[in-house]
């Protein structure tokens, strides 16, 4: 058999990392397992600081659209459909992401995409967060630009730039920003609606018969589906909040009543601020319309600028404190946006490259991109962009969804934990990957009117309906084939008892130890155990572990003789 050179003979070949992609604490474990070493953060920690990113305004560019463009009727039920769909099919992505302590793109690998499926959701997610780093750059250039007389592509610029090191270290200097910066944010975020309530309380009669600009003054069903399909765009937001969900602590070691209500709270708890902001930007739109015009009001600037100027008579003083929070609130997403594409960009590149020089690397590449865009001008197509983009996301999150809940939990079909190691997955599993390109397919073409102008607005559904019910039919017919390629009988033992997860073993190619989660407990071309993150940039290796004449040399009953604790 022939075998790539050990790492004694070619020790560059392994250790081809920059000094940053080292560190912990600035790699974040952008490829792996959160180690429970690492997560020494308390649940109330995590989920402030995952909601420290859902400061940002594209919700009010995004309510104020749907007002705008469908009337204010359509879109305040539009807003809250899609808003409940958001949060039912956010709960079982953050309970096993923070039980696993993995990220979205880990967790899409073990919930029926394969190792490479997923690599296509990896595209999907980087893509959501350079739309929305542009969507919320452009917002954060507008301010600028009013306050300061920024040119906007100066303004793109210095707002791309001040996000970098910001990002640099990771979830170590992101839990402390968000904390410290909360408070102001939430007292800004009220303050237009109250001094409006204030200042002008007959401000808010008429909002709901707003037909907008050519919409309706009711209800309509195309209204409402197709505002709720520019609403769900942000159902791949869920992605983000497990980014800092996978720090969570052990489920087993935390007590239950603090696990669930951060789990919940951080997780599809987003969703209901989310849908407050969308309110609000469909009220100032309509507030301020009839001032600016229909394309302004949609600016979060002027909403913040006409909601403060309702009490402050004095134009520089509502401006100077509606800067502040237009910049404020696009910092505190966009390194969450750049955090979290480093992440995915990571993943995405290990696999098709089987390199990894470091996250910080990818970050540039990301921000770049964003960059792009904001030069581009996408604020003006927004509707369209997050229209079409809603109809592969919730494709992909809905047959997630499927199998963590039908799959995993009702028809025991898939395994009832997460395996995200190249060792033991096929490279594509068709019950979700197949389930996910057959509800986007579909749902595209109806976007484009293939079935009538009704399936056109909620041709997002459409890709729900369709991933969800192919998910468990393909796992059926498949008889749960393609889920493992070998079994894990390390990753079984410690599902049966958690406190294993806290033990480490030597991984035989850096001489590094990793917790047990993170291991391939043997494999046959480095001859020993190995952490996923070398398994992942082994080359030429042809999956020598999958093949049937492979037998595991490696049993449950001699863990204890191989583990260490954590704190060794």
């Amino acid at each position: 058999m022939t075998t790539e050179p050990t790492p004694v003979a070619a020790p560059s070949r392994w250790r081809r990392f920059q000094d940053w992609a080292a560190r912990d604490d600035i790699e974040d474990y952008s490829l792996r397992y959160a180690p429970k070493s690492f997560r020494r953060w308390s649940p109330l920690a995590c989920a402030v600081t995952a909601l420290g990113g859902i400061a940002y305004l594209a919700d009010y560019s995004i309510g104020a659209s749907i007002a705008v463009t469908h009337g204010a009727s359509s879109a305040v039920i539009a807003i809250l459909v899609a808003a409940a769909t958001i949060f039912l099919t956010g709960v079982p992505i953050a309970y096993y992401a923070a039980k696993y302590n993995l990220d979205m793109d880990l967790l899409t690998r073990g919930a029926g995409f394969g190792y490479f499926g997923s690599t296509l959701t990896s595209l999907i997610y980087a893509s959501f967060c350079f739309i929305f780093f542009a969507l919320e750059g452009s917002i954060m250039a507008q301010a600028m630009k009013l306050a300061f007389h920024i040119p906007l592509p100066l303004g793109y610029v210095i707002g791309s730039l001040l996000i970098i090191p910001l990002v640099l270290y990771g979830m170590s200097a992101l839990a402390k920003f968000q904390v410290w910066t909360q408070p102001l944010w939430l007292i800004l975020f009220a303050a237009p609606l109250v001094m409006i309530a204030i200042g002008d309380p007959s401000g808010f009669d008429g909002f709901l018969s707003w037909a907008g600009n050519g919409g309706s003054a009711r209800v309509t069903a195309i209204g409402v589906g197709a505002g709720a399909g520019v609403a769900l765009s942000l159902i791949a937001q869920i992605g983000e909040q497990v980014d800092y969900l996978r720090f969570m602590p052990e489920k087993s070691e935390t007590p239950r009543l603090r696990w669930w209500s951060a789990v919940l709270a951080a997780g599809p708890g987003w969703v209901i601020l989310g849908a407050a902001k969308q309110l609000c930007g469909a009220f100032l739109a309509f507030y301020i319309a009839g001032q600016v015009g229909f394309t302004r009001a949609t600016e979060p600037i002027e909403q913040f600028l006409g909601g403060y100027g309702a009490l402050i008579h004095s134009h520089a003083m509502a401006l100077a404190i509606a800067t502040v929070m237009v910049l404020l609130s696009q910092i505190k997403i966009n390194v969450t946006n750049a955090y979290s594409g480093s992440l995915s960009w990571s993943n995405f590149f290990s696999r098709v490259l089987h390199v990894h020089p470091g996250r910080v690397v990818w970050l540039a590449l990301h921000i770049a991109i964003a960059l792009a865009l904001m030069l581009g001008n996408m604020f003006t197509v927004l509707n369209t962009i997050l229209g079409f983009y809603s109809n592969v996301a919730i494709a992909w999150v809905g047959a997630i969804v499927a199998d963590l809940v039908i799959n995993k939990g009702i028809l025991k079909i898939s395994p009832p934990y997460i395996e995200f190691k190249r060792a033991y997955l096929y490279p594509i599993n068709p019950v979700g990957f197949g389930s996910m390109l057959a509800g986007s397919v579909l749902s595209i073409l109806a976007y484009f009117g293939a079935f009538g102008s009704l399936l056109e607005a909620w041709s997002p559904y459409l890709a729900l309906a369709v991933a969800v019910v192919l998910t468990p039919i393909i796992a059926i017919l498949t008889r749960g084939k393609y889920y493992l390629a070998r079994p894990n009988p390390l990753r079984e033992e410690i599902e049966k008892e958690p406190l294993w997860a806290g033990q480490t073993l030597l991984d035989v190619v850096d001489g590094k130890r990793y917790e047990l989660p993170d291991m391939v407990h043997h494999c046959p071309f480095h001859g020993g155990a190995v952490s996923s993150l070398t398994c992942t940039l082994t080359k030429n290796c042809a999956e020598q572990c999958q093949s049937s004449s492979y037998a595991d040399t490696v049993v449950a009953e001699d863990l204890g003789l191989q583990a260490m604790p954590v704190h060794d």
